[in-house]
């Protein structure tokens, strides 16, 4: 007999089985560094606690230089079993066939729903009907109004069924030339552009990206009502009116009743603004749309790990261990859908609406990513701005953007 079978038999004997070789899984992530290193081993020791058999190692990168490492160590065929991408880098790696396909690993995991993740937050991770993968954290951006302006004026709160009409009326009677405050701010810049076009039933391209609809009607309506807010109703602040103060700081100094922004500003909002705030849905004009800024992880195709990864990955976006740890550092939001994993969330005191913040995700809309991504936020910017500034009208802007950009997809 040769010695493994001499070692086994003898096991065999005793009555003791032999232990399973540790698979270790490599594991990439930008998110973790620096300030949440921490939170990644007490989620890797909770990982591996539960599954004795695999070990999780990682490496870490800034954010900045992560993705030209990423794509550095894939061309050298030295790839990590597993990744972190933010979902415009998504897009291009998956398109580049360097992502497995989840769908079977999914579909063989009989004790696993995916019903635990936002349904549209997951579908973003997704491209021609596979999942490339697991949506790990998002942000987004709600309507937040200042509630001690609002009670001033009189007007009630923003609603859930508010559209554009109903922001403006509420907007006209709260600006205050005399006092210095605006009823209303939204920036005019691309990210706000992609998003608000498509509360207006707009898109920059169609369905399958092969044609540019950058000109189209309904965006040329939307466009026209971010800049008539500030040109014709005089609801918004210009840049000049702004004098070098940024949104935020206009917010908390009480100076604008109704703010477009992030929910990363929470903290500072919380701490700095003397005065009750809350969060609304975003009103939109034949629909509803919000951003969604979003980390997902994925696996390798070439992985010789994949199983191993993606019990890792699963373990990493849903498990209530994970999400409790992330919440509790603060490190990025879970899409979960069981609000018994978020309730450390929902549960502090401001703002009281939190909930928004997961209902924002029903109506998520994602960046309009194709191949020359950094080319089409140019040339879209520039284009904004000079409608911003009066430079060109909505029609004209729009339609010159349309025009550039038509080459490079």
């Amino acid at each position: 007999m040769t010695k493994l079978t001499t070692t086994l038999a003898a096991l065999l004997l005793l009555g003791t089985s032999p232990v399973a070789a540790e698979t270790t899984v490599r594991y990439m992530t930008f998110s973790a560094a620096p300030d949440y290193l921490d939170e990644l081993d007490a989620t890797i020791a909770a990982f591996e606690a539960a599954h004795p058999d695999i070990d999780v190692s990682y490496e870490t990168a800034s954010f900045n230089d992560y993705f030209t490492k990423l794509q550095t160590v894939i061309a050298a065929g030295q790839a990590p079993d597993a990744f972190e991408l933010n979902y415009e880098n998504f897009v291009s790696f998956a398109s580049k066939g360097a992502l497995a396909d989840l769908g079977p690993l999914m579909a063989a995991d009989s004790g696993f729903s995916t019903a635990i993740y936002n349904p549209t937050a997951l579908a973003a991770f997704s491209q021609a009907g596979k999942q490339y993968g697991l949506v790990e954290s998002f942000s987004n951006v709600v309507l937040f109004y200042n509630k001690d302006l609002f009670d001033k004026a009189g007007v009630a709160y923003p609603s859930a069924d508010w559209t554009w009409k109903e922001e403006l009326e509420a907007a006209q009677k709260l600006t205050d030339a005399a006092s210095g405050a605006w009823g209303s701010f939204a920036p005019i810049q691309f990210w706000e552009f992609y998003k608000t076009i498509a509360q207006n039933g707009g898109a920059m391209f169609n369905a399958d990206k092969t044609e540019v609809t950058l000109d189209s009607p309904a965006n040329v309506e939307a466009l026209q009502w971010m800049v008539d807010k500030v040109a014709r109703y005089r609801v918004t602040p210009s840049d000049a009116e702004m004098a070098g103060q940024g949104d935020g700081d206009l917010f908390k100094a009480g100076r604008i009743a109704m703010l477009r922004t992030g929910i990363w500003m929470f903290g500072d909002f919380s701490a700095n603004a003397k005065f009750n705030w809350d969060i609304a849905l975003e009103p939109g004009n034949t629909a509803k749309a919000h951003h969604f800024f979003a980390n997902g992880v994925a696996v390798s195709a070439n992985s010789a790990n994949q199983q191993a990864a993606y019990e890792w990955l699963k373990f990493l976006t849903s498990s209530k261990e994970a999400v409790e740890i992330r919440i509790k550092a603060g490190w990025e939001l879970p899409a979960v859908t069981d609000a018994s994993y978020v309730q450390g969330y929902l549960d502090q005191p401001a703002p009281e609406s939190r909930e928004v913040v997961f209902q924002a995700l029903d109506t998520a809309v994602t960046p309009p990513v194709i191949n020359n991504w950094n080319q089409l936020t140019d040339i879209v910017g520039k284009e904004l701005e000079a409608a911003k500034l009066g430079q060109k009208t909505p029609q004209q802007a729009l339609s010159d953007a349309a025009a550039a950009v038509r080459p490079i997809l």
